[in-house]
């Protein structure tokens, strides 16, 4: 029985493995840090089944691209905004706002009308509209 002399040992490392390793280590860190954000929180609200006879106060709060604030469709500052929100709650405590922001706006604005609505504990709603109308 003869043994080779030509025989060569490997002169390279197989790191295919370790970089299969390495690449679902690093998905597994991307998708448990962007699972961990946290965003707005918002209670939905619950569907009843009887019909709402009472008629209380809707304010309606415009944010436009260029970044003004409407309220039923008269431009206000932002302190104005919580000035006439703040006195219609106290006119009406179950009075809510409807908030619009136009599709270009920036939305850091409809966010912080959103805290603002927050702040003065005014109930409040998102206004949708499909695409292309």
């Amino acid at each position: 029985m003869q043994i080779q002399d030509d025989a060569k040992p490997y002169d390279t490392i197989n790191v295919t493995p370790m970089l299969d390793l390495a690449y679902v280590l690093l998905v597994v860190f991307i998708l448990m840090t962007t699972a961990s954000v946290q965003g707005l929180s918002i209670n939905m609200p619950k569907p009843s089944n009887k019909p709402s006879t009472e008629k209380h106060e809707l304010k309606v709060v415009q944010v436009m691209p260029d970044g003004a604030v409407l309220i039923n469709g008269a431009s206000v500052s932002m302190n104005e905004l919580e000035t006439q929100l703040q006195q219609a709650h106290e006119r009406d405590p179950k009075m809510s706002v409807a908030i619009k922001g136009d599709a270009k706006t920036q939305y850091a604005k409809v966010v912080s009308v959103i805290d603002l609505c927050n702040k003065l504990e005014v109930s409040m709603g998102l206004v949708t509209s499909k695409i292309g109308t």
